[in-house]
């Protein structure tokens, strides 16, 4: 059953992520998105030129764009959405500020260099790559006859989606996001009963790492989807903080149990791995482990995460973990060793009464965040 799960999520995130795996794109083209998302001035205009069957060509200015643009006619007025619909009446291109928030020219002629190459077939469309790709600019061109958007920014052409569309694939990334965040509970918690119990493997802990990586990949697209949707999305971006919550920090803590000071650099090494290697999780015991053959190793804990769901003080949990090394040890200490770190009675008779809480908890199952 997780392997049909993980096949589908594969799907998801390979075919969701092309664009995303351009060097430096991700970051960069959200911003974009966000000047052009549902909600904004710039997005209603161009809603509202598809609804009139009208074209228009808008080049937002930086410092390259003079340099192939004939001005036109000198507009400098504030942006407004009913002001760029009626200069989209005229022929040529509209310029922008940098920022979006002013029209600088109307009726402005391109002279992109033609030996630039593009897929585009119509005047407007080859007009718009080639100035993007030359400029480095933001370019969007409306097109009457297709009745769509295409965002060019740089080398890259983007096509943007009706709201229902995106909400329709948000809704089924959730939903797959869904899935996995209840495979990782189940996992976690029969992790909370190995450690416990000191019979945790190499296996173990990264089923757990895997799932937490495939939900933090999964997450990622449906964070663009929100920035695309704009205040449309406000809903599905409330079920998506439910689900992550505060599971980079659960990861952390994971990876610091288990690599103690080299946990840095695993959350380094995770972040690198592509995500066809992720879904094997014999790859991860290689990365993080670098254990060839024998998942099924034991490891042990150091303690950090299942002391501090404890009300211990994180200064006695750091000194404990110094003292004894690993969770194992800690659990099975002797009264007068635990004095040298707890130092009065009444504070092991605490500790051992938190344990046991913490114990009867993970046994029965229950959360324990």
């Amino acid at each position: 059953m997780t392997e049909v799960k993980d096949k589908e999520v594969k799907e998801l995130v390979i075919s969701e992520t092309k664009i995303a795996e351009k060097k430096d794109f991700e970051k960069d083209f959200l911003d974009v998105l966000k000047i052009i998302s549902p909600g904004t001035s710039i997005r209603s205009a161009l809603d509202d030129l598809l609804n009139a069957k009208m074209g228009a060509l808008i080049v937002f200015e930086n410092e390259l764009t003079p340099g192939i643009t004939e001005k036109g006619f000198r507009i400098n007025s504030k942006f407004s959405p009913q002001r760029l619909v009626e200069l989209g009446k005229m022929d040529g291109a509209i310029i922008l500020s940098k920022d979006g928030k002013k029209i600088l020219y109307a009726n402005a002629l391109l002279f992109p260099n033609v030996g630039i190459s593009t897929k585009e077939t119509g005047t407007r469309h080859k007009a718009a790559e080639r100035t993007a790709r030359q400029t480095k600019s933001l370019v969007i061109a409306v097109s009457e006859r297709k009745n769509k958007i295409t965002v060019y920014w740089g080398d890259i052409r983007y096509e943007l989606k009706e709201s229902s569309e995106i909400l329709r694939r948000a809704s089924e990334t959730l939903q797959v996001l869904e899935k996995q965040r209840e495979i990782f509970d189940y996992l976690l918690t029969n992790l909370n009963i190995l450690e416990m119990g000191g019979l945790v493997t190499v296996n173990d802990v990264c089923n757990v790492i895997q799932r937490l990586e495939i939900i933090k990949r999964i997450s990622g697209i449906v964070k663009r989807y929100l920035i695309e949707l704009g205040k449309e999305g406000i809903i599905i971006s409330m079920r998506l903080k439910e689900l992550i919550g505060n599971l980079s920090k659960e990861e952390e803590i994971i990876l610091k149990d288990y690599f103690d000071s080299r946990y840095i650099e695993a959350i380094e090494m995770l972040e690198k791995t592509n995500f066809d290697l992720l879904l094997e999780s014999g790859n991860l015991s290689r990365f993080l482990f670098e254990e060839l053959y024998d998942k099924h190793r034991p490891v042990i804990p150091r303690g950090f995460r299942l002391l501090g769901r404890t009300k211990l003080l994180e200064r006695h949990t750091n000194e404990l973990i110094n003292k004894f090394n690993n969770l194992n040890e800690i659990l099975s200490a002797r009264h007068e060793d635990l004095l040298v770190v707890l130092e009065k009675p009444e504070m092991i008779e605490f500790f051992n009464g938190e344990i046991n809480r913490l114990r009867e908890k993970v046994l029965m199952g229950k959360d324990i965040r």
